[in-house]
Protein backbone atom coordinates (compact mmCIF):
# COMPACT_ATOMS: atom_id res chain seq x y z
CA UNK A 1 0.00 0.00 0.00
CA UNK A 2 1.09 3.57 -0.69
CA UNK A 3 1.74 6.20 1.92
CA UNK A 4 -1.64 7.36 3.21
CA UNK A 5 -0.43 10.37 5.19
CA UNK A 6 -2.45 12.48 2.74
CA UNK A 7 -5.67 10.49 3.17
CA UNK A 8 -7.57 13.77 3.63
CA UNK A 9 -6.72 14.71 0.04
CA UNK A 10 -7.12 11.35 -1.68
CA UNK A 11 -10.19 10.00 0.13
CA UNK A 12 -13.61 10.66 -1.36
CA UNK A 13 -15.87 10.15 1.64
CA UNK A 14 -16.11 9.94 5.41
CA UNK A 15 -18.40 7.10 6.49
CA UNK A 16 -19.67 7.52 10.05
CA UNK A 17 -21.30 5.17 12.53
CA UNK A 18 -23.90 6.50 14.94
CA UNK A 19 -24.61 5.14 18.42
CA UNK A 20 -21.82 2.56 18.40
CA UNK A 21 -21.13 2.87 22.14
CA UNK A 22 -24.00 1.92 24.45
CA UNK A 23 -23.46 4.71 26.99
CA UNK A 24 -23.46 7.40 24.29
CA UNK A 25 -26.73 6.16 22.83
CA UNK A 26 -28.29 6.21 26.28
CA UNK A 27 -26.98 9.67 27.21
CA UNK A 28 -28.89 11.14 24.26
CA UNK A 29 -32.01 9.11 24.98
CA UNK A 30 -31.64 6.86 21.95
CA UNK A 31 -32.26 3.11 21.70
CA UNK A 32 -29.35 0.69 21.30
CA UNK A 33 -29.14 -0.11 17.56
CA UNK A 34 -29.64 -3.65 16.30
CA UNK A 35 -27.57 -2.99 13.17
CA UNK A 36 -24.99 -0.30 12.34
CA UNK A 37 -26.43 3.17 11.81
CA UNK A 38 -24.51 4.75 8.93
CA UNK A 39 -24.31 8.34 7.72
CA UNK A 40 -21.84 10.43 5.72
CA UNK A 41 -19.72 13.50 6.18
CA UNK A 42 -18.35 15.12 3.03
CA UNK A 43 -14.65 15.87 2.69
CA UNK A 44 -15.19 19.63 3.15
CA UNK A 45 -15.58 18.61 6.82
CA UNK A 46 -11.87 17.95 7.23
CA UNK A 47 -9.74 20.39 9.17
CA UNK A 48 -6.11 19.75 10.07
CA UNK A 49 -4.34 20.70 13.29
CA UNK A 50 -3.27 24.34 13.32
CA UNK A 51 -6.62 25.47 11.90
CA UNK A 52 -9.70 26.27 14.01
CA UNK A 53 -13.04 24.54 14.33
CA UNK A 54 -15.56 27.15 13.15
CA UNK A 55 -19.04 27.06 14.68
CA UNK A 56 -21.60 27.10 11.84
CA UNK A 57 -23.92 30.12 11.53
CA UNK A 58 -26.91 29.91 13.85
CA UNK A 59 -25.65 26.91 15.83
CA UNK A 60 -26.31 27.28 19.56
CA UNK A 61 -25.29 23.79 20.71
CA UNK A 62 -22.13 22.37 19.15
CA UNK A 63 -20.95 19.00 20.54
CA UNK A 64 -17.65 17.16 20.25
CA UNK A 65 -17.51 13.41 19.56
CA UNK A 66 -14.08 11.73 19.66
CA UNK A 67 -13.77 8.68 17.41
CA UNK A 68 -11.28 6.12 16.16
CA UNK A 69 -10.89 6.45 12.40
CA UNK A 70 -10.04 3.62 10.02
CA UNK A 71 -8.28 4.65 6.80
CA UNK A 72 -9.09 2.41 3.84
CA UNK A 73 -6.08 1.12 1.89
CA UNK A 74 -7.62 -0.44 -1.20
CA UNK A 75 -10.94 -0.78 -2.98
CA UNK A 76 -13.35 -2.69 -0.76
CA UNK A 77 -16.62 -4.28 -1.85
CA UNK A 78 -18.46 -7.16 -0.15
CA UNK A 79 -15.51 -7.92 2.09
CA UNK A 80 -15.51 -10.84 4.48
CA UNK A 81 -15.02 -10.20 8.18
CA UNK A 82 -11.96 -12.44 8.31
CA UNK A 83 -10.26 -10.39 5.58
CA UNK A 84 -10.88 -6.92 7.00
CA UNK A 85 -7.23 -6.14 7.83
CA UNK A 86 -6.27 -6.55 4.17
CA UNK A 87 -8.29 -3.44 3.34
CA UNK A 88 -6.99 -1.17 6.11
CA UNK A 89 -4.04 1.17 5.53
CA UNK A 90 -4.04 2.55 9.04
CA UNK A 91 -5.84 4.61 11.61
CA UNK A 92 -6.36 8.10 12.95
CA UNK A 93 -8.41 9.82 15.62
CA UNK A 94 -10.96 12.49 14.80
CA UNK A 95 -13.78 14.58 16.14
CA UNK A 96 -17.25 14.23 14.65
CA UNK A 97 -18.37 17.78 15.47
CA UNK A 98 -22.15 17.90 15.61
CA UNK A 99 -24.50 20.88 15.58
CA UNK A 100 -26.83 19.17 18.03
CA UNK A 101 -29.60 21.76 17.74
CA UNK A 102 -29.59 21.37 13.95
CA UNK A 103 -29.65 17.59 14.35
CA UNK A 104 -32.54 17.70 16.82
CA UNK A 105 -34.56 19.82 14.38
CA UNK A 106 -33.75 17.42 11.54
CA UNK A 107 -34.79 14.39 13.60
CA UNK A 108 -38.14 15.96 14.46
CA UNK A 109 -38.78 16.76 10.80
CA UNK A 110 -37.55 13.39 9.55
CA UNK A 111 -34.96 15.31 7.53
CA UNK A 112 -31.33 14.45 6.67
CA UNK A 113 -28.51 15.36 9.06
CA UNK A 114 -26.28 17.03 6.47
CA UNK A 115 -26.13 20.53 7.96
CA UNK A 116 -25.63 19.20 11.49
CA UNK A 117 -22.83 16.81 10.59
CA UNK A 118 -21.12 18.05 7.42
CA UNK A 119 -20.50 21.77 7.83
CA UNK A 120 -17.00 23.09 7.11
CA UNK A 121 -14.47 22.05 9.82
CA UNK A 122 -16.84 19.46 11.32
CA UNK A 123 -14.16 16.74 11.13
CA UNK A 124 -10.96 17.80 12.93
CA UNK A 125 -8.53 14.98 12.33
CA UNK A 126 -5.13 13.92 13.64
CA UNK A 127 -2.28 12.48 11.60
CA UNK A 128 -2.28 9.10 9.91
CA UNK A 129 -1.04 6.08 11.90
CA UNK A 130 0.20 3.15 9.81
CA UNK A 131 -1.53 -0.12 10.68
CA UNK A 132 1.82 -1.68 11.61
CA UNK A 133 1.91 0.67 14.62
CA UNK A 134 -1.36 -0.66 16.09
CA UNK A 135 -1.59 -4.40 16.69
CA UNK A 136 -5.21 -4.38 17.86
CA UNK A 137 -7.48 -1.38 17.18
CA UNK A 138 -10.03 -2.86 19.58
CA UNK A 139 -7.57 -2.45 22.47
CA UNK A 140 -7.10 1.32 22.41
CA UNK A 141 -8.27 4.12 24.67
CA UNK A 142 -9.99 7.20 23.27
CA UNK A 143 -9.92 10.40 25.27
CA UNK A 144 -11.10 14.00 24.92
CA UNK A 145 -10.52 17.05 27.14
CA UNK A 146 -12.07 20.50 26.85
CA UNK A 147 -10.07 23.32 28.39
CA UNK A 148 -8.09 20.70 30.30
CA UNK A 149 -11.16 18.96 31.78
CA UNK A 150 -11.70 15.34 30.83
CA UNK A 151 -15.01 14.77 29.03
CA UNK A 152 -14.56 11.42 27.28
CA UNK A 153 -12.43 8.36 27.99
CA UNK A 154 -13.30 4.85 26.83
CA UNK A 155 -11.79 1.65 25.47
CA UNK A 156 -12.47 0.86 21.83
CA UNK A 157 -13.35 -2.66 22.98
CA UNK A 158 -16.68 -1.15 24.10
CA UNK A 159 -17.89 -0.65 20.52
CA UNK A 160 -21.23 -2.33 19.89
CA UNK A 161 -20.18 -3.27 16.34
CA UNK A 162 -16.47 -3.96 15.84
CA UNK A 163 -14.43 -2.90 12.81
CA UNK A 164 -14.77 -6.21 10.88
CA UNK A 165 -18.55 -6.03 11.30
CA UNK A 166 -18.69 -2.39 10.21
CA UNK A 167 -16.52 -2.90 7.12
CA UNK A 168 -18.41 -6.01 6.08
CA UNK A 169 -21.75 -4.27 6.57
CA UNK A 170 -20.92 -1.01 4.80
CA UNK A 171 -19.28 -2.67 1.79
CA UNK A 172 -22.41 -4.71 1.09
CA UNK A 173 -23.99 -1.44 -0.02
CA UNK A 174 -21.22 1.02 -0.85
CA UNK A 175 -17.72 0.53 -2.20
CA UNK A 176 -14.97 1.97 -0.03
CA UNK A 177 -11.96 3.42 -1.83
CA UNK A 178 -8.33 4.17 -0.93
CA UNK A 179 -8.11 7.09 1.48
CA UNK A 180 -11.75 6.89 2.58
CA UNK A 181 -12.25 7.23 6.32
CA UNK A 182 -14.53 5.12 8.52
CA UNK A 183 -15.36 6.81 11.83
CA UNK A 184 -16.35 4.12 14.30
CA UNK A 185 -18.53 6.02 16.78
CA UNK A 186 -18.09 7.98 19.99
CA UNK A 187 -18.35 7.01 23.65
CA UNK A 188 -20.33 8.89 26.28
CA UNK A 189 -19.38 12.37 27.45
CA UNK A 190 -20.32 14.62 24.55
CA UNK A 191 -21.13 18.16 25.62
CA UNK A 192 -21.51 21.71 24.42
CA UNK A 193 -18.38 23.48 23.23
CA UNK A 194 -18.05 27.22 22.82
CA UNK A 195 -16.00 29.76 20.93
CA UNK A 196 -12.63 30.11 22.63
CA UNK A 197 -12.54 26.53 23.90
CA UNK A 198 -9.55 24.26 23.37
CA UNK A 199 -10.24 20.60 22.58
CA UNK A 200 -7.52 18.00 23.13
CA UNK A 201 -8.14 14.43 22.02
CA UNK A 202 -6.34 11.30 20.99
CA UNK A 203 -5.46 7.69 21.60
CA UNK A 204 -3.72 7.23 24.94
CA UNK A 205 -0.01 6.62 24.49
CA UNK A 206 -0.21 6.78 20.69
CA UNK A 207 -1.33 10.15 19.35
CA UNK A 208 -2.56 13.50 20.64
CA UNK A 209 -4.19 16.39 18.84
CA UNK A 210 -5.37 19.87 19.79
CA UNK A 211 -7.82 22.30 18.18
CA UNK A 212 -9.29 25.64 19.12
CA UNK A 213 -12.95 26.55 18.60
CA UNK A 214 -13.76 29.80 16.85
Amino acid sequence: MSNFANFREIGRKIVCVGRNYKDHALELGNPIPKKPMIFLKSTNSYVAEGNPIVIPPGCQNLHQEVELGVVIGKKAKNIKKDDWKDYVAGYTVALDMTARDFQDEAKKAGAPWFLSKSFDTSCPVANFIDKTKISDPHDLELYCLINGQEKQREKTSCMIFDIPTLLSYVTQFATLEPGDLLLTGTPAGVCRVNSGDTIEFGLTGIIDSKFSVQ
